[in-house]
């Protein structure tokens, strides 16, 4: 397995409603980073349509990333998979789905396409805000096959707000989960993408990539904040998680479209472990429990307030 990554984060001014213009800054982008030999290239949520919700319509069929959503594999994924075969590299980007089976249903997905040209999606698991007038959630978790093991990936709210997605992507061994995100400015989003990512990255032990929309969308403004964090170890063999590409959230210049590409050592993830949660020790198995967790789940699945129609 592999440990040592070429990997960028793109952010990206998406044009609202502009998924031609979009779509060709997404493909340059890929281009230029194929030419310095990036090997894992990840941007923002809905990168190919802009994020915000069309207010000019309280018609779902009329709502602007209904009216642009494509399948996967579809043009957009078949247009940037060419570019990914010609340099070998793995390109994750936001858009919203078109589901190939019930034209009806639109998720907000993200694109993964493979080195070999394939694709396939990740759908958002969860639905914050005005999301939810234009897509509909996604059901399953999605580790993508690598030669530097699993990777993980979720959603922007799905990451902030649920860990169970992060930790269940390390437990499953992934070392480098990534975050596809469109986080505004505002307090809310701020806060939850300034203290979660380094937290996570902490106590998982795991390298945690974001790639964040930057710029005007249509009614929003995105301060970008691109990074991959992961985790070191201090000279008194202490782990911190640092920046190891881009600059994190709130960060001068944080807010600079752009390609930020750099070189990460996922080994890291292994060596910095300072307390047996996955892996045990000593004959002990792993801190990690999840057949306590499951029956935990399961009570609060069973219980009135999960069960209301």
């Amino acid at each position: 397995m592999r440990d040592i990554m070429n990997i960028g984060v793109v952010n990206f001014n998406a044009e609202w409603g502009n998924k031609d213009k979009n779509l060709q800054h997404i493909a340059e982008y890929t281009e230029a980073a194929g030419k310095q030999g990036c090997e894992f290239l990840v941007f923002p949520e809905t990168a190919l349509t802009g994020y915000d919700d069309d207010s000019s319509t309280n018609v779902r069929e009329e709502k602007m990333h209904v009216r642009l959503a494509e399948t996967i594999p579809g043009p957009a994924t078949e247009k940037i998979s060419k570019i990914a075969v010609k340099y070998g590299m793995y390109v994750v980007f936001g858009m919203a789905e078109l589901d190939a089976k019930d034209q009806k249903t639109v998720y907000n997905s993200a694109a993964i396409i493979h080195p070999d040209g394939t694709a396939e999606t990740y759908r958002k698991l969860h639905l914050p805000f005005t999301e939810g007038n234009w897509a509909v959630r996604g059901e399953d978790p999605v580790l993508i096959d690598t030669p530097w093991g699993p990777v993980g990936i979720s959603i922007c709210y799905d990451t902030y707000c649920f860990p169970e997605i992060i930790r269940f992507s390390r437990a499953m061994g992934a070392r480098l989960h990534l975050n596809v995100t469109a986080a505004p400015i505002n307090e809310c989003t701020k806060v939850s993408s300034r203290m979660t990512i380094n937290t996570y990255s902490m106590i998982n032990y795991m390298f945690i990539a974001s790639a964040n929309l930057c710029g005007r969308d249509h009614d929003s403004w995105f301060n970008g904040g691109s990074s991959v964090v992961g985790p070191e170890a201090n000279i008194n063999g202490s782990t911190y998680p640092r920046t190891w590409v881009g600059t994190y959230f709130e960060e001068s210049g944080c807010d600079i479209a752009g390609l930020k590409l750099g070189t990460i050592d996922l080994e890291h993830a292994d060596r910095t472990a300072e307390i047996p949660i996955f892996r045990g020790g000593n004959g002990i198995s792993p801190d990690f429990r999840p057949e306590l967790y499951s029956k935990m789940q399961k009570e609060i699945a069973g219980s009135a307030e999960f069960n209301k129609k």
